[in-house]
């Protein structure tokens, strides 16, 4: 509609350029012949403005439809514009439309190497972490086993000495007893069998005397006290891997200490 009517004024514009030169070729001829008079004229301008209005009136309904047709085009064009626009809208819904889809699986491309990274990072942590923990194990179990022997040596270096003061407070006093009784029987023996010489009896005592002191003088060292195990168990007691029970009497030779102190208790 719109090639009809720009054809249309076209060819009005056209008549008004012909009819112009006729006016032209009017005036000229009537310069040339002066033969016009003023009542043709008169005709020929009132018939000039007649057709001027109707030729604007004819310009003035061709705007106004071409108005209208353009008014109608942009409508149909935003209504084609807008039903492709929902179609779009509709594809991209169903995930079927081609703008959507190349994102689409440029996103998905992008989430598996992230995800394969994240994963492969998730397990270097956890290796790293089960490592840490297993170090942390190991030193705790060793410094526990460290303390535990250091603890049980202690322990045991305390017991063996309280062991070995109670033997030889034990022995001491077994000894001085045994020296005791085996003394007052040798004595009492010596008065029954000789009560007539106790000054022969003093006279061998001063002899061993003077006899272990000459001895001691080169054994001035302390001697190393030997170590001897002993437990009590069921009523009995286990001593230089013999059992003893009670009332048992038991002789300990203390091979540690020099025969002039053994005479010495004696006496």
């Amino acid at each position: 509609m719109p090639v009809h009517a720009r054809e249309k004024k076209e060819s009005n514009h056209e008549d008004m350029e012909v009819d112009f030169p006729e006016q032209d070729g009017s005036s000229t001829d009537e310069e040339d012949t002066v033969s016009s008079s003023v009542s043709e004229d008169g005709d020929t301008s009132e018939m000039d403005d007649e057709d001027c209005e109707r030729r604007r009136m004819e310009c003035l309904d061709e705007m106004t439809t071409l108005e209208k047709q353009f008014t109608d085009l942009k409508e149909q064009l935003y209504k084609e514009r807008l039903s492709q626009v929902d179609v779009k809208l509709q594809e991209v819904m169903a995930g079927c439309a081609q703008e959507y889809l190349e994102p689409l699986a440029n996103l998905q491309e992008n989430m598996q190497i992230r995800t394969k990274v994240a994963g492969i990072y998730r397990e270097l942590c956890v290796e790293s972490v089960k490592n840490k923990y297993e170090c942390e194990i190991q030193a705790a179990c060793q410094h526990w086993e460290s303390e535990k022997l250091l603890l049980l040596d202690t322990v045991q270096s305390e017991l063996e000495e309280k062991i070995r003061r109670l033997e030889e407070d034990r022995h001491s006093i077994d000894i001085t007893s045994e020296l005791w009784n085996d003394g007052l029987q040798t004595r009492n023996k010596n008065k029954k069998k000789d009560p007539l010489y106790p000054d022969l009896d003093i006279l061998e005592d001063w002899t061993a005397i003077r006899k272990a002191m000459a001895s001691l003088a080169p054994h001035r060292g302390k001697p190393e006290r030997p170590h001897h195990v002993a437990r009590w168990e069921d009523g009995r007691l286990f001593y230089d891997s013999q059992w003893y029970c009670r009332g048992q009497s038991i002789c300990i030779n203390r091979k540690d200490e020099h025969p002039a102190r053994r005479q010495d208790r004696e006496q």
